[in-house]
């Protein structure tokens, strides 16, 4: 009876993984015909109204057949809608509503989802890598993970620098916020910057300032030069490629950020040793990472396994690149920031009351 009933039992289990396993992969299937409608133009051209195959294909410049195609697969899988289903196959007009147009086209909405989309595919395209640096303890260098990866990074904090970091984030920690509008002038040195939209927001919201954001991929840099360019901030903002380790900027800043870079960073306690020495006077070292659970559980939540996905594909591999690396992961607990920290000669760490973002989590350094 007992072997029945243990029996019984895997037989469930195995029937329900198996049933994850594939909606798993009709949800990654998903993924690749979202990609391919973003770079397409699909979405944008749907986005102002219905439009049938020969209509899409004729907007993109792209192929009937192929278009028909993916907005049957669109309509089937439930993002798009179709008015009059019976109709011809190239007489259906398929529709994308407003919902759902925000969040595949709108890159100023906290919603915006397309750069998630793209760090999937982008992660697809390094399984050679990815199976030799498992074999081998080597990394991938962020240089090397290409344009897609740099711009969805770029895309997926975009909208949380414009929209949040400060209209809200800075603004809750009040003596930095009244540091960065008081005479003389603040500096402030972004670690990490990528494509540079912290830095832009921070002169955009306090006019005072002058941003100097730091990054050792030039193409992060070329691009973060253009924004700024375009948001008319070249004048507050300045992008370098190098390492902020230059002893002749010591004691030069009010304020040093490293925003979702530090656990990306191979050597992070020799990082925040380096931020400690570039503080003037009375200045404060900021981290926004992740907001991990504070300690491992298995099965762990949603964010932890969201986290955890990223990091064996892209943030451990990149931070294992630079050696020695301590090898964090994006799983980065405050337990090991603080670690970091104290290595790094500060006496603790603050997790700060700011909880504008449920993956992020934000930390002042002190001492």
């Amino acid at each position: 009876m007992t072997l029945t009933a243990d029996h019984h039992d895997t037989d469930q289990q195995r029937d329900a993984f198996a049933g994850r396993l594939f909606q798993t992969t009709l949800a990654a299937l998903d993924l690749w015909a979202i990609y391919l409608g973003h770079h397409l133009g699909y979405y944008v051209a749907l986005a102002p109204g219905p439009v049938t195959s020969s209509e899409l294909a004729a907007q993109t410049g792209t192929n009937e057949r192929y278009a028909r195609e993916w907005l049957e697969q669109q309509a089937v899988t439930g993002i798009l809608s179709v008015d009059h289903v019976e109709a011809d196959a190239q007489a259906r007009q398929y529709r994308l509503e407003p919902g759902a147009a925000e969040v595949l086209t709108d890159s100023d909405s906290l919603s915006y989802s397309i750069p998630l989309v793209r760090y999937f595919v982008a992660a697809g395209l390094l399984v050679p890598d990815l199976l030799d640096v498992y074999r081998t303890g080597g990394g991938i260098a962020w240089t090397r993970m290409g344009d897609e990866v740099r711009e969805a990074q770029e895309g997926f904090n975009r909208a949380i620098y414009r929209r949040l970091l400060t209209t809200e984030d800075l603004p809750a920690i009040a003596d930095i916020d009244a540091r960065l509008r008081a005479d003389p002038p603040a500096r402030v040195a972004d670690i990490g910057c990528g494509s540079g939209w912290s830095a832009i927001a921070i002169a955009k919201a306090y006019p005072k300032v002058r941003v100097d954001g730091f990054d050792i991929d030039p193409a992060a840099i070329a691009a973060a030069h253009e924004h700024a360019t375009n948001e008319e901030v070249s004048d507050q903002v300045r992008f370098e490629v190098r390492r902020a380790d230059d002893p002749t900027m010591d004691g030069l800043y009010d304020l040093v950020c490293f925003f979702e870079c530090l656990h990306d960073i191979g050597r992070p306690v020799e990082a925040l040793a380096m931020a400690r020495r570039l503080l003037a006077p009375g200045g404060a070292v900021i981290v926004m990472d992740e907001r991990v659970a504070e300690t491992f559980t298995a099965p762990g939540d949603d964010v932890d396994r969201f986290m955890y996905g990223w990091s064996i594909v892209q943030c451990l591999p990149g931070g294992m690149a630079d050696q020695p690396s301590a090898a964090t992961g994006t799983v980065m607990r405050p337990v090991t920031l603080r670690a970091y920290a104290q290595q790094a000669g500060f006496a603790d760490i603050e997790v700060l009351p700011i909880d504008t973002d449920p993956v992020r989590r934000w930390y002042r350094l002190h001492g």
